[in-house]
């Protein structure tokens, strides 16, 4: 544990020292630190991650918090390589994305500062075992992406977007609260270790606390109906800050899960049957909604949701396998969700950079206004696409690893004599699959439309080249390590032995998994055949290319399309959009032409989340009108303060009389 403490004391120290170097230096020194740190992050981690051990530290902190617990058991060690090899990234990203607002001249102090902080709070988050002060470095954490998302707070809508993000962690630190309350009266200890103890076999606290937790802690992962904040937060912050917000940042809310979970043990069906439910309703609303996006990055945030949904169902089915008493099924849902977890931040963090890449390179964020991008960047392009492929769930790619894994462990409990559980994973089977489906309606149209045909709008056409190797560089490695968990998916699920293995209790080596391994071995045979075919293919087109000579196939007397002969982003989702109409608020933004030869005339089709629009809206409207009332107090008028001062006195001396007596 000496190197874990000490790589969390090398960010604290990168995170002061970037507040004192030179402006062009200070993201330099973030990456430096954060390498070195994730460099001695992954020794202890891949050492419990492999040899099955548990490293601990007891530190006294306080009178108040006592001693407190840092471990790194397999489940943690899990996440603290997930988190340093993604924050990493990230840092070395910012570096080129950061450049534009260093040559403004805008000081980013406090924002390589509050970076740094979110790496360390989030690493400590996934290893304290103290309730107390695994609630205070989970503030840490939320206050600093707080500070990481409001970075260009001139702007309206983003302190906008960073108050909703925060008022949202506040409603989730109050849950947790709560159910961390309860835990603490039966077990009188905020110990971790003890909680566990007074959670066994006593269904009611389990229900209640579980479903508090999984409050709180679904909030910051973005849950459906918890989600609100997510689509607003990821556009308004900074693209390096998206990526790792998106895909590191809101799996701690994942942890917590996991992490209550263990304190339960067996889960009751009730909860099981819940957490399945809400992640099969978070998926397919998230991608649903993703297609109605125009903003690339909102577009990614719906995504987020839509994972982290997919994410949901390969828990709640490992926690069906437990309550039904079938280990095999649990073994392969928790596979499945957990390798998910990796497998979402990496291609995640991919298509936002890429996404952030071209927004950097045309200024806009808004896909009907870009086009033929694959010409000036077909680096990004190319990240881009595989990001894409990956997200659908399609070999070769990481993203159906995890996928296969979840289909597989539900499709063992289909046979189950169960009705509930018969008819609960059909409709989580079907749902899954319709969400791939959606997944890939929607990255063909935000691929194509973005990268592909002719510049819609001047933004695009002033694009003249790609990014540089420093944005590059993060992106590659990323797209390998899509394709690389993809072709070679058995070392990666031998990797999360372990972390299941805290949830379900496996008989020998690991033999429930023998099969699988087996399995995904000849699945990357097949992957790799697949991979020298299709590089045969290309390099027999390149010989016949160089061959014949080419020439412009007749267009039918159109030899030179314009950006309005290709479909817009609308035009090709709004087929499916058409046949849901129900589930969306269409506001549309209409100018018809008046005369022969119109000067000006559109057509904007704005599609507005209906809890937003619904709930949360009416919501805030009601409190702005209830709080308005209370204006006249602050008149200015200090009579006014003074009379209301001594109104409030005389009551309260009135209330101890009456209530002292």
């Amino acid at each position: 544990m000496k190197i874990y403490f000490l790589s969390l004391g090398i960010l604290l120290l990168g995170a002061l020292l970037s507040t004192v170097v030179k402006e062009h230096w200070k993201f330099k020194v973030c990456s430096v630190f954060s390498f070195v740190s994730a460099l001695m992050m992954l020794v202890p981690s891949l050492m419990v991650l492999f040899s099955g051990n548990v490293l601990s530290k007891t530190v006294y902190m306080s009178p108040l918090l006592g001693d407190v617990n840092f471990v790194i058991d397999p489940l943690s060690a899990f996440f603290v390589i997930v988190i340093s090899i993604m924050s990493f990234l990230g840092t070395v990203y910012a570096n080129g994305y950061m450049k534009p607002y260093l040559d403004k001249g805008m000081n980013i102090s406090s924002h390589c500062f509050f970076l740094m902080m979110l790496i360390a709070s989030m690493l400590m988050v996934v290893t304290v075992q103290n309730a107390l002060f695994f609630l205070i470095v989970w503030e840490i954490m939320s206050l600093s992406s707080f500070f990481l998302v409001i970075f260009e707070g001139e702007k309206k809508e983003v302190i906008s977007a960073g108050i909703k993000y925060l008022v949202y962690m506040h409603l989730s630190v109050i849950f947790i609260i709560a159910a961390f309350v309860l835990l603490n009266i039966q077990s009188n200890s905020l110990d971790f270790g003890v909680f566990a103890s007074v959670m066994q076999n006593n269904p009611m606290l389990i229900n209640i606390v579980f479903t508090l937790a999984f409050i709180g802690f679904g909030i910051k992962a973005g849950f459906v109906p918890f989600h609100n904040w997510l689509p607003d937060a990821h556009p308004a912050a900074p693209t390096h800050v998206s990526g790792i917000m998106s895909g590191v940042m809101i799996k701690t809310g994942i942890y917590g899960i996991l992490r209550v979970l263990m304190f339960v043990g067996i889960p009751t069906r009730f909860i099981s049957y819940m957490v399945l439910i809400i992640a099969v309703v978070s998926a397919l609303y998230g991608v649903l909604y993703a297609i109605t996006q125009h903003d690339i990055k909102r577009l990614l945030a719906y995504h987020s949701i839509e994972n982290i949904g997919i994410i949901g169902i390969g828990i709640a089915v490992g926690m069906l396998g437990l309550s039904y008493g079938n280990p095999v099924v649990a073994a392969l849902g928790f596979a499945g969700g957990i390798l998910h977890v990796l497998n979402h931040s990496i291609f995640k963090e991919l298509l936002f950079f890429a996404a952030g890449a071209a927004y950097l390179k045309s200024h806009t964020r808004n896909i009907e206004e870009l086009g033929g991008l694959i010409k000036p960047m077909p680096y990004t392009a190319l990240m881009f696409i595989v990001g894409s492929v990956a997200i659908c769930g399609l070999p070769p790619f990481n993203g159906f690893i995890s996928e296969f894994l979840i289909y597989s462990g539900m499709i063992q409990g289909v046979p189950s004599s169960e009705i509930n559980l018969f008819l609960t994973l059909i409709f989580a089977i079907a749902g899954l699959a319709m969400v791939g489906t959606m997944a890939i309606l929607c990255f063909t149209k935000a691929s194509g439309i973005m990268f592909l045909g002719n510049p819609r709008s001047e933004h695009a056409a002033e694009v003249k080249g790609d990014v540089g190797r420093v944005m590059l560089i993060p992106m590659g490695i990323l797209a390998f390590l899509t394709f690389f968990i993809g072709v070679f998916p058995q070392y990666f699920i031998i990797g999360v032995l372990r972390p299941v293995s805290e949830f379900v209790t496996v008989q020998g080596d690991f033999m429930i998994f023998n099969s699988i391994i087996e399995f995904t071995s000849i699945i990357s045979w097949y992957f790799l055949m697949f991979l020298i075919i299709t590089l045969i293919l290309f390099a027999v087109r390149a010989v016949m290319n160089r061959k014949f000579e080419r020439h412009t196939t007749w267009g039918c007397g159109y030899d030179r399309p314009n950006n309005h002969m290709q479909y817009t982003a609308s035009s090709y989702a709004n087929l499916f959009i058409s046949t849901l109409k129900p589930l969306f608020k269409r506001v549309s933004h209409i100018k018809k032409p008046k005369e022969l030869f119109p000067k000006e005339a559109y057509y904007e089709l704005e599609i507005q989340d209906i809890e937003e629009a619904y709930i949360v809206k009416p919501l805030i409207n009601w409190d702005e009108k209830f709080l308005t009332k209370f204006e006249r107090i602050q008149s200015g008028n200090i009579q006014q303060y003074i009379l209301i001062g001594l109104v409030f006195l005389i009551l309260a001396i009135i209330g101890m009389i009456y209530f002292g007596g």
